[in-house]
């Protein structure tokens, strides 16, 4: 009984002093203090530097190694002011980060671990440099796993981006985050706010929840309410439009028919010997065997060498002409025919015309009597 009464009474000076020092602070109530405000370091907070050596490595494609080996000067020059030791090794194909005695601030090595994954993700330099300011931080989505078909993969990662990326570009702009599709990635750089609605609308779209141009409406609407300050403590949800998916028709699949049931086995399949035995092969020797696989090589090449020869042939077979272009040809030719003679004909009535014109009276009179006769019998001739 005892000592049940002093655990009561130990537990009634415990209840006593909890909060004793839970007080309202001046501070606390302070609206000039931003709480969600990041200072940036000084180095006077950490004078003497950090006690132990932290490095982080990562590994990088080959088609990366010619663009790193160009700007891993600037990237060491950016570390170094930080007080980061960096180091690209080609052999292995990694590149590695580690703090030095000249390190103050001790996240820096997380925003150089960053900085390596960013750069090995296809982020041009001057781009992830920047995530070593505070204020700016990174995600890297990992899309590759949330499709196992392939082609839909590539279809959906490409919805993502865009006619001439412009999906991409209008997301930027909205979540103020700069994004990178690449491989089975997608690296983002920005705010928390920001990374937190990119990451959303990238796992919507490779999972094929929401089209990203929804998202964008949804965001742009967003933009809009903000600028009212009578919303600014009510629920949007009335605002925003809700999207129903549409539910696509899908092929279905064929069942087998069920076989009757049988309590008998299904008879056994021939072997290759019983086959041969069957058509008499088994008791050819081996030359006899090798002739005739020989000669059934030899025919089927000659089928195969006759169809190729057929279909390099077919390109000179001159096409089969129609009926109509047959009956229109005799007709051509019949006008053709009648053209001519009406040609003949009007070629004699001129020539008939010009010797008249061309003979002389004169001439003609003068001229022997025997010359005469002779044209009769030409024209007698002719006629």
């Amino acid at each position: 009984m005892e000592v049940e009464n002093a655990n009561e009474v130990n537990l009634e000076q415990k209840k006593k002093h909890k909060g004793k020092h839970d007080k309202p602070k001046p501070w606390d109530e302070d609206p000039n203090i931003d709480r969600w405000k990041i200072e940036k370091f000084d180095p006077s907070w950490n004078p003497v530097g950090l006690l132990e050596v932290s490095s982080f490595s990562t590994i990088f494609p080959r088609y990366r190694e010619k663009y790193l080996q160009e700007a891993w000067p600037k990237v060491k020059s950016a570390l170094k002011d930080y007080g980061i030791a960096a180091e690209l090794n080609l052999v292995e194909g990694s590149m590695t980060v580690s703090t030095t005695r000249k390190t103050r601030d001790p996240y820096i090595i997380i925003k150089a671990r960053d900085l390596i994954k960013l750069l090995s993700r296809s982020v041009p330099a001057p781009q992830a440099v920047k995530i070593l300011d505070d204020e700016m931080q990174c995600d890297i989505i990992k899309i590759g796993n949330l499709v196992r078909n392939k082609e839909r993969f590539v279809k959906r990662r490409q919805r993502l981006v865009g006619p001439n990326s412009s999906t991409l570009k209008a997301l930027e702009i909205l979540t103020g985050c700069y994004i990178l599709v690449q491989g089975n990635t997608v690296a983002a750089m920005g705010s928390f706010k920001g990374l937190k609605q990119v990451r959303r609308i990238v796992e919507d779209c490779v999972e094929n929840k929401m089209h990203p141009v929804y998202h964008i409406k949804i965001l742009m609407m967003k933009k809009e309410l903000e600028k009212d300050p009578t919303l600014k403590e009510e629920n949007w949800d009335r605002f925003l439009p809700k999207f129903k998916k549409k539910n696509v028709q899908t092929k279905k699949v064929k069942s087998k028919e069920k076989k009757p049931y049988t309590p008998f086995p299904p008879p056994q399949q021939p072997s290759k010997i019983d086959q041969e035995l069957e058509s008499g092969e088994y008791f050819l020797s081996e030359k006899k065997k090798l002739a005739k696989k020989w000669q059934e090589k030899q025919e089927k090449q000659a089928e195969k060498t006759a169809e190729n020869k057929r279909k390099r042939e077919e390109a000179f077979v001159p096409p089969k002409e129609t009926a109509k272009q047959d009956s229109n040809n005799s007709e051509n030719k019949e006008d053709v025919a009648a053209l001519a003679k009406s040609l003949k004909k009007k070629a004699k009535e001129f020539g008939k015309q010009k010797s008249l014109q061309d003979i002389n009276a004169e001439e003609y009179i003068s001229a022997p009597a025997t010359e005469q006769p002779l044209k009769k019998k030409k024209k007698s001739k002719h006629t």
